[in-house]
């Protein structure tokens, strides 16, 4: 049977298709559009026509990805390449001034100190000033909004110049900063700005589901066009922005990271800075034996080390940052004074890296990118100790001091920079600590490779072949590895291997990045992580490593049982005592109390509605309306409404509708309700004409109408004047009054928008399975059920607190309130829901809603 009806189906489908087709032939062609007809006549017609359909081709191809990723990588390339420009004369005129200046120390020590100070106190005044949003690093936020929250002013043009202007200076001053993290949300910025310009071609542009998937693929072109490493920007961005991603953004994040990597480098050859397009840091490792086996447990030494690094800097930020704002003193004092935190940072960390100083032993007069070349020469510096075996040239001299070895000044460098930059990344500027970070690493990379050296100094002896140690490779092992630690990210050796060019060193990087973030995420947070919290943002932190008590932690053991909701026989006096008692953004909407099954959500704004609705002087002037009209049927009052009365002999038909339609409005208001319409039974003419005006149906009373078909009809036309008289005759209590009776009546919910199926999760949902449907569909609250029943409701909130929680600090896992309920090796029974809905019975003192009996007895609600 089933291959004969998929054989008649297949005929079925090739008979109607053939006959779609003879259809089509026989249908006549369209004509041509009537904007056309226009253009099609006169000597240059064809040449008109042709203009419109490239116009239109032109516009309806703007808005495809490729074409908006093109212009995005563009953009961005061409802004990275500028501020490097900017940044690079900033530090040159550091040392043309500093350098001029050689004939005494005290006026160079001046210029030292003053320059920087000058840069970055500017930026952090510009900045606070246009646009404070622009302020640090810009990934927390970003990772925010790629969730769905919305943050303020955080994708404008506005922020936009302040990122762009405030990082130029920063990074100008030669203070240990980055570049990577702001350049995240400089191209995030710059995708919004596309969007946003370029929806006057389309409303496409307006989606906001699109606008987050291009938001995604800027924050690749950000680290792309940044070190021209489009596909360790892609993974590094997929890492640090998003917990999941969309795989159908993977060619979009490639495509546009590759091409503004390729303008970059293609920029810099323009001006003559490379001779064609290479790697940023290009190594010349050796390739046919880069690397000894033996050599490998001291690359996992790096790697480890390196994790302890990356927690202790994570750790000493925020501790830095804590500790400015919990001291009232020092908070309120930098508060009234901005720019005096910023400027005193600089100026301490300027005067330790004056050269002629304490900067001579640890290299003060490079710059980040003149340090990074230097750590990564494939050339030993030191050899048994002793400095004067190798020849320092150029920028090498740096490292050299006449009373100390190179094993001194990198350890100096080491620990100085590492406060340092933990210090300057808390100052108020738009800046990054991934760049200072990777230097730190490549300098502790060193060390180990120059110790090696030294400890080998002809190489480690394998087949009798000798192969000498190359300190380079451990630097780029240590800057991958401390990177990684500190963001959490493997990423960072996919970028290594793009900066360098170079991929001889894959095996010990790779080694070296998984250890160090295997140590880190079991020490501390992200840096990213860290920021979140200290900024308090709506972010959902992750589960974390080895975490395995939390797999027994429920839903039923972190939920907010006593919630506020809304009933669907409820009166408006409920829904001001719901709106007063919580701050919810959306209320439950139950059958009744008794029931509690759960019909849907409504938000907070239309509660209020409904409530200010209800309550409205407009519906108290209608009600003061209709009750004077009760009153007094046949006489108005002439304070409120003044009639225009002309007679006219007519037939005995009622008043024609042309007369009644500008009261339509007015009209309707006035019979809204039932209750509103006039008595009836009146006898005066004027009262039954007034009575077929304020009716909703002005046939509603023909026995009227017709008794008075032979009497000379008065038409009435009523106009309303000043309708806010009326208010002045009710006095606050006999306002009170009315509001007090109007809150006593049922709530109509048939004008309020309900949302009928919000999230739901039962009650032994896992709080991992809770954390993956929080992080993938971006909630921020959901309803907790038991079948059908409202019994509770988990938010961000008591998420983010079971998951930093459930862990106290010596390691002992909290037990949960039900956990006595429930055997974490088997399901659940019958027994344990039994117990668990008995405890809920005794918290809410109301009998939970039962299940209907298959043999009907619903008295009988126990197990047997």
């Amino acid at each position: 049977m089933y291959g004969r009806y998929t054989q008649d189906l297949g005929t079925f489908a090739k008979d109607e298709a053939a006959r779609l087709r003879l259809q089509e032939e026989d249908t006549p062609r369209p004509r041509r559009p009537s904007e056309l007809l226009e253009y099609t006549q006169g000597r240059c017609a064809p040449c008109r026509v042709c203009t419109l359909q490239c116009q239109r081709f032109l516009i309806s191809k703007v808005g495809e990805d490729w074409v908006f990723l093109i212009l995005l990588g563009l953009v961005m390339a061409l802004v990275s390449w500028a501020m490097d420009f900017a940044i690079a004369t900033c530090l040159q005129a550091q040392k043309w001034m500093y350098g001029g200046l050689d004939t005494n120390v005290l006026l160079q020590y001046m210029a030292w100190v003053t320059y920087p100070t000058v840069l970055i106190t500017f930026s952090a005044g510009f900045t606070q000033i246009l646009a404070p949003q622009a302020v640090g690093s810009g990934i927390p936020e970003m990772k925010t909004i790629l969730r769905g929250v919305v943050l303020k002013e955080y994708l404008t043009l506005k922020t936009f110049v302040a990122k762009v202007i405030g990082l130029t200076c920063a990074l100008g001053s030669g203070m240990p900063l980055g570049k990577e993290g702001p350049f995240v949300h400089i191209a995030s910025m710059c995708a919004a700005l596309l969007s946003r310009f370029l929806s006057l071609f389309g409303g496409f542009y307006e989606n906001e589901a699109r606008n987050i998937e291009m938001l995604a693929a800027a924050c690749a072109v950000g680290v792309g066009c940044c070190f021209a490493a489009p596909i360790g920007g892609v993974l590094f961005s997929i890492e640090v922005t998003s917990t999941f991603f969309a795989v159908r953004n993977y060619w979009r994040g490639f495509f546009a990271a590759t091409f503004s990597a390729f303008i970059f480098r293609v920029l810099a050859v323009w001006n003559k800075d490379e001779e064609t397009i290479t790697a940023l840091f290009k190594t010349r490792f050796r390739l046919d034996f880069p690397f000894d086996l033996q050599e490998l447990p001291a690359f996992a030494v790096i790697g480890i080390a390196s994790g302890f690094g990356g927690a202790l800097f994570v750790y000493l930020n925020r501790k830095i940052v804590q500790f400015m704002r919990r001291q009232k003193t020092i908070n309120r004092f930098l508060m009234k004074k901005r720019l005096l935190f910023p400027a005193l940072v600089t100026l301490i960390i300027s005067t330790l890296t004056f050269p002629p100083g304490f900067g001579q032993f640890m290299a003060g007069q490079l710059t980040q990118k003149e340090t990074l070349v230097t750590l990564f020469d494939n050339q030993t510096w030191a050899k048994q100790g002793l400095n004067d075996e190798f020849e320092y040239l150029g920028i090498l001299e740096a490292w050299h001091h006449p009373r100390s070895n190179v094993f001194v000044t990198l350890v100096v460098f080491i620990l100085m920079k590492f406060w340092m930059s933990a210090l300057a990344t808390t100052i108020p500027v738009p800046c990054g600590a991934f760049m200072p970070v990777f230097v730190i690493g490549a300098a502790f990379g060193r060390l180990v490779g120059e110790s090696m050296a030294a400890w080998f100094p002809d190489g480690i002896h394998t087949d009798s072949n000798t192969y000498r140690i190359v300190p380079g490779g451990y630097a780029v092992v240590g800057a991958a590895a401390l990177s990684g630690a500190v963001t959490h990210t493997v990423s960072t050796a996919v970028i290594v291997f793009e900066l360098t060019g170079q991929i001889s060193h894959i095996l010990p990087v790779m080694i070296a990045v998984i250890l160090a973030n295997a140590v880190a995420q079991s020490l501390q947070p992200s840096l990213y992580d860290s920021i979140i919290r200290i900024k308090k943002l709506p972010y959902l932190p992750e589960l974390g490593w080895g975490h395995h008590e939390k797999y027994n932690v429920r839903v039923e053991d972190i939920m907010v049982r006593d919630i506020r909701y809304v009933t669907l026989n409820c009166k408006y006096r409920d829904l001001q005592q719901v709106l007063h008692s919580t701050k919810m953004k959306n209320l439950p909407l139950v059958e009744s109390a008794e029931s509690m099954i759960l019909l849907g959500s409504i938000e907070r704004a239309q509660v209020g509605a409904l409530l200010s609705n209800q309550l409205s002087p407009h519906r108290r002037l209608l009600a003061l309306r209709q009750k004077e009209l009760s009153e007094d049927g046949h006489r108005l009052s002439d304070a409120s409404i003044r009639f225009q009365i002309s007679t006219d002999t007519s037939s005995g038909t009622p008043a024609r509708p042309a007369l009644r339609k500008p009261l339509k409005p007015a009209l309707k208001r006035a019979s809204s309700s039932p209750a509103d319409s006039p008595p009836a039974g009146t006898a005066d003419h004027s009262g039954i004409a007034l009575k077929s005006l304020f009716c909703a149906n002005p046939t509603a009373e023909p026995t009227e109408a017709q008794g008075t078909a032979h009497h000379k009809a008065k038409r009435v036309r009523i106009s309303i004047v000043e309708e806010m008289i009326m208010g002045d005759k009710m006095t606050p209590a006999e306002i009170l009054e009315w509001e007090e009776r109007q809150l006593d009546q049922l709530v109509d919910f048939s004008s309020a928008k309900i949302d009928p199926a919000p999230f739901q999760l039962v009650e032994h949902t896992s709080l991992h399975k809770t954390h993956t449907i929080f992080s993938l569909l971006g909630l921020d609250h959901a309803f907790v059920t038991s079948i059908g029943r409202l019994v509770g409701m988990v938010s961000l909130k008591e998420l983010r607190k079971a998951i930093e929680g459930s862990l106290t600090a010596k390691g002992v896992k909290v037990r949960p309130p039900l956990a006595s309920f429930r055997d974490s090796t088997a399901s659940t029974t019958e027994a344990d829901t039994t117990a668990l809905h008995q405890l809920w019975d005794r918290h809410q003192h109301h009998p939970m809603p039962r299940e209907a009996s298959p043999g009907g007895d619903d008295d009988d609600n126990t197990p047997k």
